[in-house]
Protein backbone atom coordinates (compact mmCIF):
# COMPACT_ATOMS: atom_id res chain seq x y z
CA UNK A 1 0.00 0.00 0.00
CA UNK A 2 2.64 2.45 0.68
CA UNK A 3 3.62 1.83 -2.79
CA UNK A 4 0.68 3.83 -3.83
CA UNK A 5 1.01 7.08 -1.65
CA UNK A 6 4.33 6.83 -2.81
CA UNK A 7 3.63 6.86 -6.66
CA UNK A 8 1.17 9.72 -5.87
CA UNK A 9 2.88 12.15 -3.90
CA UNK A 10 5.80 11.71 -6.52
CA UNK A 11 3.66 12.30 -9.71
CA UNK A 12 2.72 15.67 -7.57
CA UNK A 13 6.12 16.40 -6.76
CA UNK A 14 7.65 16.18 -10.51
CA UNK A 15 4.70 17.94 -12.54
CA UNK A 16 4.61 20.93 -10.11
CA UNK A 17 8.46 21.33 -9.91
CA UNK A 18 8.83 19.84 -13.74
CA UNK A 19 6.01 21.62 -15.69
CA UNK A 20 7.04 25.33 -15.25
CA UNK A 21 10.98 24.08 -16.46
CA UNK A 22 8.73 22.54 -19.44
CA UNK A 23 7.11 26.03 -20.06
CA UNK A 24 10.12 27.96 -20.13
CA UNK A 25 11.77 25.58 -22.57
CA UNK A 26 9.03 24.92 -25.23
CA UNK A 27 8.13 28.77 -24.88
CA UNK A 28 12.26 29.70 -25.77
CA UNK A 29 11.49 27.30 -28.72
CA UNK A 30 8.49 29.14 -30.06
CA UNK A 31 6.42 25.55 -29.32
CA UNK A 32 2.82 27.67 -29.15
CA UNK A 33 -0.54 26.20 -29.53
CA UNK A 34 -2.10 26.47 -33.24
CA UNK A 35 -5.78 28.10 -32.58
CA UNK A 36 -8.51 27.30 -35.32
CA UNK A 37 -10.11 30.49 -36.48
CA UNK A 38 -13.66 28.79 -36.53
CA UNK A 39 -13.57 28.09 -33.13
CA UNK A 40 -14.68 30.59 -29.79
CA UNK A 41 -13.58 34.23 -30.46
CA UNK A 42 -11.94 33.92 -26.51
CA UNK A 43 -9.92 31.48 -27.69
CA UNK A 44 -7.87 33.95 -29.84
CA UNK A 45 -5.85 35.04 -26.97
CA UNK A 46 -4.66 31.34 -26.22
CA UNK A 47 -2.48 31.22 -29.16
CA UNK A 48 1.09 30.67 -28.97
CA UNK A 49 0.46 28.71 -25.26
CA UNK A 50 3.06 26.23 -24.88
CA UNK A 51 1.75 23.13 -25.50
CA UNK A 52 3.02 19.16 -25.52
CA UNK A 53 2.77 19.23 -21.82
CA UNK A 54 1.85 15.77 -21.74
CA UNK A 55 5.61 15.26 -21.71
CA UNK A 56 5.54 16.28 -18.35
CA UNK A 57 2.84 13.82 -16.83
CA UNK A 58 3.83 10.71 -18.98
CA UNK A 59 7.32 11.10 -17.80
CA UNK A 60 6.63 11.69 -14.07
CA UNK A 61 4.01 9.03 -14.03
CA UNK A 62 6.67 5.97 -15.32
CA UNK A 63 9.71 8.30 -13.10
CA UNK A 64 6.80 7.75 -9.87
CA UNK A 65 5.88 4.35 -10.74
CA UNK A 66 9.61 3.02 -10.33
CA UNK A 67 10.94 5.30 -8.02
CA UNK A 68 7.84 4.29 -5.69
CA UNK A 69 9.35 0.99 -5.81
CA UNK A 70 13.17 1.64 -5.04
CA UNK A 71 11.88 3.87 -2.12
CA UNK A 72 9.18 0.98 -0.58
CA UNK A 73 12.02 -1.66 -1.05
CA UNK A 74 14.61 0.65 0.79
CA UNK A 75 15.34 -1.26 4.30
CA UNK A 76 13.34 -4.51 2.82
CA UNK A 77 14.86 -7.60 1.68
CA UNK A 78 14.14 -6.61 -1.44
CA UNK A 79 12.19 -4.18 -3.88
CA UNK A 80 9.31 -5.08 -5.05
CA UNK A 81 9.26 -5.90 -9.14
CA UNK A 82 7.47 -4.18 -11.46
CA UNK A 83 4.36 -6.26 -12.88
CA UNK A 84 3.57 -7.10 -16.71
CA UNK A 85 0.34 -5.20 -15.76
CA UNK A 86 1.49 -2.17 -14.92
CA UNK A 87 4.62 -2.07 -17.41
CA UNK A 88 2.01 -2.79 -20.46
CA UNK A 89 -0.42 0.22 -19.34
CA UNK A 90 2.54 2.40 -19.07
CA UNK A 91 4.14 1.07 -22.28
CA UNK A 92 0.38 1.59 -23.90
CA UNK A 93 0.79 5.35 -22.17
CA UNK A 94 4.16 6.09 -23.09
CA UNK A 95 3.64 4.99 -26.72
CA UNK A 96 0.43 6.98 -27.51
CA UNK A 97 1.71 10.09 -26.30
CA UNK A 98 4.55 9.43 -28.93
CA UNK A 99 1.86 9.20 -31.27
CA UNK A 100 0.65 12.38 -30.09
CA UNK A 101 3.86 14.03 -30.01
CA UNK A 102 4.23 13.79 -33.29
CA UNK A 103 1.31 15.30 -34.86
CA UNK A 104 2.02 17.93 -32.09
CA UNK A 105 5.60 18.72 -33.61
CA UNK A 106 4.21 18.39 -37.08
CA UNK A 107 1.61 20.81 -36.55
CA UNK A 108 4.17 23.26 -34.69
CA UNK A 109 7.91 22.75 -36.29
CA UNK A 110 6.29 21.95 -39.50
CA UNK A 111 3.97 24.30 -39.38
CA UNK A 112 1.32 22.13 -40.95
CA UNK A 113 -2.19 22.62 -38.77
CA UNK A 114 -3.11 18.95 -39.16
CA UNK A 115 -0.25 17.61 -38.09
CA UNK A 116 0.36 13.73 -38.93
CA UNK A 117 -1.43 12.54 -41.53
CA UNK A 118 -4.90 10.68 -40.85
CA UNK A 119 -3.30 7.56 -42.28
CA UNK A 120 0.07 7.76 -40.97
CA UNK A 121 -1.39 8.53 -37.39
CA UNK A 122 -4.19 6.23 -37.81
CA UNK A 123 -0.96 3.69 -38.43
CA UNK A 124 0.53 4.70 -35.45
CA UNK A 125 -2.14 3.79 -33.14
CA UNK A 126 -2.61 0.61 -34.93
CA UNK A 127 1.01 -0.27 -34.02
CA UNK A 128 0.79 0.72 -30.33
CA UNK A 129 -3.14 -0.61 -29.75
CA UNK A 130 -2.64 -4.32 -31.65
CA UNK A 131 1.24 -4.41 -29.58
CA UNK A 132 -0.34 -3.87 -26.40
CA UNK A 133 -3.64 -5.93 -26.77
CA UNK A 134 -1.60 -8.82 -28.01
CA UNK A 135 1.21 -8.64 -25.41
CA UNK A 136 -1.84 -8.31 -22.81
CA UNK A 137 -2.96 -12.09 -23.73
CA UNK A 138 0.98 -13.49 -22.48
CA UNK A 139 2.69 -13.64 -19.17
CA UNK A 140 0.27 -15.74 -17.42
CA UNK A 141 1.16 -16.16 -13.79
CA UNK A 142 1.42 -18.99 -11.68
CA UNK A 143 -2.46 -19.10 -11.73
CA UNK A 144 -3.01 -19.08 -15.31
CA UNK A 145 -3.71 -15.57 -15.22
CA UNK A 146 -2.84 -13.20 -17.93
CA UNK A 147 -2.82 -9.48 -17.66
CA UNK A 148 -5.98 -9.11 -20.13
CA UNK A 149 -8.54 -11.60 -20.47
CA UNK A 150 -10.47 -12.55 -23.85
CA UNK A 151 -13.60 -12.15 -22.05
CA UNK A 152 -15.96 -9.15 -22.08
CA UNK A 153 -15.98 -7.70 -18.32
CA UNK A 154 -18.15 -4.67 -16.84
CA UNK A 155 -17.50 -5.21 -12.77
CA UNK A 156 -15.66 -8.28 -13.54
CA UNK A 157 -15.46 -10.46 -16.34
CA UNK A 158 -18.84 -12.67 -18.21
CA UNK A 159 -20.10 -14.38 -20.47
CA UNK A 160 -18.26 -16.32 -23.02
CA UNK A 161 -14.59 -15.78 -24.52
CA UNK A 162 -14.41 -13.75 -27.60
CA UNK A 163 -11.03 -15.10 -28.39
CA UNK A 164 -7.77 -13.47 -28.75
CA UNK A 165 -8.66 -12.30 -33.00
CA UNK A 166 -11.82 -10.56 -31.56
CA UNK A 167 -10.72 -9.60 -28.43
CA UNK A 168 -7.65 -7.40 -30.55
CA UNK A 169 -10.02 -5.77 -32.48
CA UNK A 170 -12.29 -4.89 -28.72
CA UNK A 171 -9.60 -3.40 -26.93
CA UNK A 172 -8.40 -1.44 -30.40
CA UNK A 173 -11.69 0.19 -30.24
CA UNK A 174 -11.47 1.36 -26.74
CA UNK A 175 -8.16 2.23 -27.07
CA UNK A 176 -9.30 4.65 -30.22
CA UNK A 177 -12.52 5.79 -28.80
CA UNK A 178 -10.78 7.07 -25.02
CA UNK A 179 -7.80 8.79 -27.13
CA UNK A 180 -10.54 10.35 -29.19
CA UNK A 181 -12.47 11.42 -26.33
CA UNK A 182 -9.92 13.12 -24.27
CA UNK A 183 -8.41 14.64 -27.22
CA UNK A 184 -11.99 16.23 -28.13
CA UNK A 185 -12.41 17.21 -24.63
CA UNK A 186 -8.60 18.80 -23.97
CA UNK A 187 -10.93 21.86 -25.92
CA UNK A 188 -10.78 24.11 -22.54
CA UNK A 189 -8.20 25.04 -19.54
CA UNK A 190 -7.98 22.28 -17.15
CA UNK A 191 -11.44 20.32 -18.44
CA UNK A 192 -9.57 16.84 -19.51
CA UNK A 193 -7.16 16.74 -17.11
CA UNK A 194 -9.47 17.64 -13.84
CA UNK A 195 -12.14 15.01 -15.34
CA UNK A 196 -8.91 12.15 -15.61
CA UNK A 197 -7.49 12.90 -12.17
CA UNK A 198 -11.42 11.26 -10.92
CA UNK A 199 -11.31 8.52 -13.28
CA UNK A 200 -8.01 7.38 -12.14
CA UNK A 201 -8.66 8.05 -8.52
CA UNK A 202 -11.14 5.90 -9.06
CA UNK A 203 -8.69 2.94 -10.72
CA UNK A 204 -6.81 3.40 -7.54
CA UNK A 205 -9.95 2.90 -5.29
CA UNK A 206 -10.76 -0.06 -7.60
CA UNK A 207 -7.43 -1.65 -7.44
CA UNK A 208 -6.82 -1.52 -4.00
CA UNK A 209 -10.08 -3.02 -3.72
CA UNK A 210 -9.46 -5.68 -6.20
CA UNK A 211 -6.49 -6.93 -4.34
CA UNK A 212 -7.97 -7.46 -1.13
CA UNK A 213 -10.70 -9.30 -2.77
CA UNK A 214 -8.53 -11.13 -4.59
CA UNK A 215 -8.84 -14.30 -5.88
CA UNK A 216 -5.60 -15.35 -4.79
CA UNK A 217 -6.29 -14.74 -1.43
CA UNK A 218 -7.13 -18.06 0.64
CA UNK A 219 -10.46 -16.97 2.18
CA UNK A 220 -11.71 -16.03 -1.15
CA UNK A 221 -11.62 -20.05 -1.98
CA UNK A 222 -15.09 -20.16 0.25
CA UNK A 223 -16.41 -17.87 -2.31
CA UNK A 224 -15.29 -17.89 -5.50
CA UNK A 225 -17.96 -16.04 -7.07
CA UNK A 226 -17.39 -12.86 -4.91
CA UNK A 227 -13.51 -12.53 -5.59
CA UNK A 228 -11.67 -10.78 -8.93
CA UNK A 229 -9.27 -12.59 -11.12
CA UNK A 230 -7.28 -9.78 -11.81
CA UNK A 231 -3.41 -10.67 -12.76
CA UNK A 232 -2.08 -7.63 -10.88
CA UNK A 233 -4.80 -5.02 -8.96
CA UNK A 234 -2.38 -3.31 -6.49
CA UNK A 235 0.43 -2.66 -9.17
CA UNK A 236 -2.90 -1.20 -11.47
CA UNK A 237 -3.76 1.37 -8.23
CA UNK A 238 0.10 2.21 -8.02
CA UNK A 239 -0.07 3.62 -12.13
CA UNK A 240 -3.12 5.10 -11.58
CA UNK A 241 -2.16 6.92 -8.33
CA UNK A 242 1.21 7.81 -10.37
CA UNK A 243 -1.14 9.19 -12.71
CA UNK A 244 -3.53 10.65 -10.46
CA UNK A 245 -0.60 12.50 -8.70
CA UNK A 246 1.42 13.53 -12.18
CA UNK A 247 -2.43 15.09 -13.95
CA UNK A 248 -2.83 17.17 -10.54
CA UNK A 249 0.58 18.30 -10.71
CA UNK A 250 0.33 19.29 -14.17
CA UNK A 251 -3.40 20.78 -13.78
CA UNK A 252 -1.54 23.53 -11.21
CA UNK A 253 -0.27 25.00 -14.23
CA UNK A 254 -2.88 23.85 -16.93
CA UNK A 255 -6.13 25.17 -15.28
CA UNK A 256 -7.46 28.63 -16.40
CA UNK A 257 -5.70 30.87 -17.33
CA UNK A 258 -3.51 27.73 -18.78
CA UNK A 259 0.49 28.28 -19.14
CA UNK A 260 0.79 25.53 -20.71
CA UNK A 261 -1.48 22.71 -23.12
CA UNK A 262 -1.32 19.10 -22.86
CA UNK A 263 -1.77 18.78 -26.79
CA UNK A 264 -2.44 15.23 -28.49
CA UNK A 265 0.65 14.19 -26.32
CA UNK A 266 -0.96 14.55 -23.65
CA UNK A 267 -4.65 13.70 -24.97
CA UNK A 268 -3.74 10.30 -26.66
CA UNK A 269 -1.84 8.78 -24.21
CA UNK A 270 -4.41 9.40 -21.38
CA UNK A 271 -7.33 7.72 -23.47
CA UNK A 272 -4.25 4.82 -24.13
CA UNK A 273 -3.80 4.57 -19.99
CA UNK A 274 -7.48 4.49 -19.61
CA UNK A 275 -8.49 2.16 -21.78
CA UNK A 276 -5.38 0.09 -20.77
CA UNK A 277 -6.51 0.55 -17.00
CA UNK A 278 -10.05 -0.90 -17.51
CA UNK A 279 -8.77 -3.87 -20.14
CA UNK A 280 -6.24 -4.88 -17.43
CA UNK A 281 -8.58 -4.77 -14.33
CA UNK A 282 -11.44 -6.22 -16.23
CA UNK A 283 -13.63 -3.23 -16.00
CA UNK A 284 -14.06 -1.94 -19.95
CA UNK A 285 -17.89 -1.68 -20.36
CA UNK A 286 -17.48 -0.27 -16.95
CA UNK A 287 -15.38 2.64 -18.34
CA UNK A 288 -18.22 3.84 -20.22
CA UNK A 289 -19.57 5.38 -17.11
CA UNK A 290 -16.39 6.07 -14.96
CA UNK A 291 -15.12 7.99 -18.35
CA UNK A 292 -18.75 9.72 -19.53
CA UNK A 293 -17.85 13.24 -19.52
CA UNK A 294 -15.50 11.97 -22.41
CA UNK A 295 -18.38 9.55 -23.43
CA UNK A 296 -21.02 12.68 -23.52
CA UNK A 297 -18.56 14.97 -24.98
CA UNK A 298 -17.46 12.22 -28.02
CA UNK A 299 -21.10 11.66 -28.64
CA UNK A 300 -21.62 15.14 -29.02
CA UNK A 301 -19.44 15.27 -32.22
CA UNK A 302 -21.24 12.12 -33.26
CA UNK A 303 -24.69 13.61 -32.94
CA UNK A 304 -23.64 16.86 -34.69
CA UNK A 305 -21.90 15.30 -37.61
CA UNK A 306 -24.88 13.00 -38.00
CA UNK A 307 -27.82 15.37 -37.96
CA UNK A 308 -25.66 17.60 -40.20
CA UNK A 309 -25.13 15.33 -43.04
CA UNK A 310 -28.85 14.08 -42.63
CA UNK A 311 -30.33 16.71 -42.03
CA UNK A 312 -28.45 19.72 -43.16
CA UNK A 313 -28.85 21.59 -39.56
CA UNK A 314 -26.66 21.27 -35.90
CA UNK A 315 -28.05 20.24 -33.00
CA UNK A 316 -25.13 22.43 -30.99
CA UNK A 317 -24.25 25.99 -31.65
CA UNK A 318 -21.09 23.99 -31.69
CA UNK A 319 -19.38 20.69 -31.12
CA UNK A 320 -17.56 19.19 -29.06
CA UNK A 321 -20.43 20.21 -26.46
CA UNK A 322 -18.68 22.36 -24.08
CA UNK A 323 -18.10 25.33 -27.10
CA UNK A 324 -21.93 24.77 -27.46
CA UNK A 325 -22.57 26.30 -23.98
CA UNK A 326 -19.61 28.74 -24.15
CA UNK A 327 -21.22 30.29 -26.97
CA UNK A 328 -24.10 29.92 -25.04
CA UNK A 329 -22.77 32.65 -23.08
CA UNK A 330 -21.04 30.57 -20.56
CA UNK A 331 -17.56 31.32 -18.66
CA UNK A 332 -14.39 29.48 -19.53
CA UNK A 333 -14.21 28.63 -15.71
CA UNK A 334 -18.28 27.67 -15.18
CA UNK A 335 -18.32 25.39 -18.39
CA UNK A 336 -15.22 23.53 -16.69
CA UNK A 337 -16.66 23.05 -13.22
CA UNK A 338 -19.86 22.25 -14.01
CA UNK A 339 -18.17 19.63 -16.58
CA UNK A 340 -16.04 18.54 -13.62
CA UNK A 341 -19.46 18.22 -11.12
CA UNK A 342 -20.84 15.73 -14.29
CA UNK A 343 -17.57 13.15 -14.18
CA UNK A 344 -17.32 13.41 -10.52
CA UNK A 345 -21.39 12.14 -10.89
CA UNK A 346 -20.38 9.64 -13.06
CA UNK A 347 -17.26 8.62 -11.17
CA UNK A 348 -19.63 8.20 -8.24
CA UNK A 349 -21.86 6.60 -9.69
CA UNK A 350 -19.32 4.34 -11.29
CA UNK A 351 -17.97 3.49 -7.97
CA UNK A 352 -21.78 2.16 -6.61
CA UNK A 353 -22.17 -0.10 -9.43
CA UNK A 354 -18.79 -1.27 -8.50
CA UNK A 355 -19.24 -2.16 -5.14
CA UNK A 356 -23.30 -3.26 -5.53
CA UNK A 357 -21.73 -6.14 -7.51
CA UNK A 358 -19.38 -7.10 -5.52
CA UNK A 359 -22.08 -6.90 -2.56
CA UNK A 360 -24.45 -8.62 -4.69
CA UNK A 361 -22.05 -11.89 -5.41
CA UNK A 362 -20.91 -11.85 -1.38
Amino acid sequence: MKQILFAGVIGLFLTLIGTPLLIKLLARKGYGQYIRDDGPRTHGSKRGTPTMGGIAFIFATVAAYFLSKVFTGLGAAETPPPTFSGVLVLALMVGMGMVGFLDDYIKIVKRRSLGLRAKAKMAGQLIVGITFAVLSLQFADSRGQTPASTKLSFITDFGWTIGPVLFVVWALFMILAMSNGVNLTDGLDGLATGASVLVFGAYTFIGVWQFQESCANGEALTNPGACYEVRDPLDLAVVASALMGSCLGFLWWNTSPAKIFMGDTGSLALGGVLAGLAICSRTELLLALLGGLFVLITMSVVIQVGSFRLTGKRVFRMAPLQHHFELKGWSEVLVVVRFWIIQGICVIVGLGLFYAGWAADK
